[in-house]
C-alpha cells in the first residue's frame, strides 16, 4: 500500500541512519559544536553517528569538552517543506520535544511565512510530540507502523496527538554536572551528588519537561528501579511489551537492564537504540533509558494541572 503522506520527523529520535532509509521518512537534522573552541572543537551535524562512531562522540565529552546543540534555523524548515510540496502528496511532521527546544516554533514559523506567500493553506501538519530520544524513537516506529496501515495525514496528526499522552519515559544519567550545565541542577547538588555517587531518574512529563522523579546510590540500583519501573505500569498485553532501550555509550548497561526485564516476563519484545549527539550533548555518556506503552499518563495529573492543560487548548 503506498502511503497516503510523507512522514517526517528530526535527528533527536536517535534513529540508524538504516532506520530512515528503510522506512522511508524524512530527516530534519540538529548540529552541535562547541562555542569555546576556536578550531571547532567537537562539532558537526547529527548525522546518526554516520560520520563520528557513538563511542568517538562520548570519548570526546568523557575527555572534556561540552559541546552545545543549535536547531535547525527557519531556513532550512523552509527548504525541507517546499521539497515536501514537490511530492504531491501531504506531510506530517512529527517533531522535537517543545519543552526542550524552540524546533517546532521555528517550523510553525517557517510554514506560517510559507502559507502567507502562497496565500493559502498548505497540506503539511508539524506536530509538537513533547517527546524526545529513546521515548521518541518508539514513538516514531509505531508512527510507521501506523502510516503502513493506511492512515491519512489528518489521520496521524490525530492519531500522535493522542498517542504521546501513552508513552512512558524513565532514564539515569551518569554525570550530575550535565544537568547542571543544562541548568536542570544547581552546581552544589551536583558536587555533593557526584561525591555521594547519586544518581538521578527522570522522566518527562505530559507537557514534555525534564522531571526528576527520584534517585538510586550506583548504577546497578538504578537499572533495577528502570526495570521495575517497566514491570510495575505496562499493561502486560502484547503491545504494551514493546520496551524501547537506550544508551549512551553504555551497552553492558542496556544489556543488564534488557535482562533483568526478560527475567520477569520472557514475552518482551526489546529494542535497542543509541541516544544520539542532540541529546548526548545535554545528558552526557553514561545514560540508559527505558521507555514503553502504557496508560495514559494525564490520569496522574492533578485538578490543577488539568485545568491549565485545559486552557492551553482553548
Amino acid at each position: 500500500m503506498e502511503p497516503k503522506f510523507f512522514l517526517m520527523t528530526d535527528s533527536p529520535c536517535d534513529f540508524s541512519q538504516k532506520m530512515v532509509d528503510d522506512a522511508g521518512i524524512g530527516l530534519i537534522r540538529f548540529s552541535y559544536a562547541e562555542a569555546d573552541k576556536t578550531d571547532g572543537g567537537l562539532c558537526g551535524t547529527d548525522d546518526l553517528f554516520e560520520s563520528r562512531s557513538a563511542h568517538e562522540f562520548y570519548e570526546a565529552i568523557r575527555k572534556g569538552a561540552h559541546p552545545l546543540t543549535s536547531q535547525p534555523s527557519q531556513m532550512e524548515f523552509e527548504e525541507h517543506f517546499r521539497r515536501c510540496l514537490e511530492l504531491d502528496i501531504p506531510t506530517v511532521y512529527l517533531c522535537f520535544d517543545s519543552a526542550l527546544s524552540g524546533a517546532y516554533e521555528g517550523a510553525c514559523l517557517a510554514l506560517a511565512r510559507m502559507e502567507e506567500e502562497a496565500g493559502k493553506k498548505l497540506p503539511i501538519y508539524i506536530v509538537d510530540t513533547k517527546l524526545a530520544s529513546t521515548a521518541q524513537y518508539l514513538f516514531i516506529v509505531e508512527a510507521i507502523h501506523q502510516r503502513d496501515r493506511g492512515l491519512t495525514a489528518e489521520e496521524m496528526v490525530s492519531w500522535a496527538e493522542e498517542a504521546r499522552y501513552y508513552l512512558h519515559a524513565m532514564f539515569m544519567v551518569e554525570d550530575l554536572d550535565c544537568l547542571h550545565r543544562g541548568g536542570r541542577l544547581p552546581k552544589g547538588v551536583a558536587v555533593v551528588g557526584g561525591a555521594l555517587d547519586v544518581k538521578p531518574l527522570l522522566t518527562i512529563d505530559v507537557e514534555g519537561a525534564l522531571s526528576v522523579i527520584g534517585i538510586t546510590r550506583g548504577r546497578r540500583k538504578g537499572i533495577r528501579k528502570l526495570a521495575a519501573n517497566f514491570s510495575n505500569n505496562h499493561n502486560h498485553d502484547e503491545f504494551s511489551n514493546i520496551v524501547s532501550i537506550g544508551n549512551a555509550d553504555c551497552p553492558k548497561d542496556a544489556e543488564r537492564l534488557i535482562e533483568l526485564i526478560n527475567k520477569e516476563d520472557d514475552s518482551t519484545i526489546t529494542m535497542v537504540s543509541t541516544i544520539g549527539p542532540t541529546i548526548g550533548c545535554h545528558v552526557g555518556p553514561g545514560m540508559i533509558a527505558c521507555c514503553f506503552w502504557g496508560n495514559d499518563r494525564r490520569e496522574g495529573m492533578s485538578i490543577s494541572d488539568r485545568i491549565a492543560a485545559s486552557v492551553r487548548k482553548s
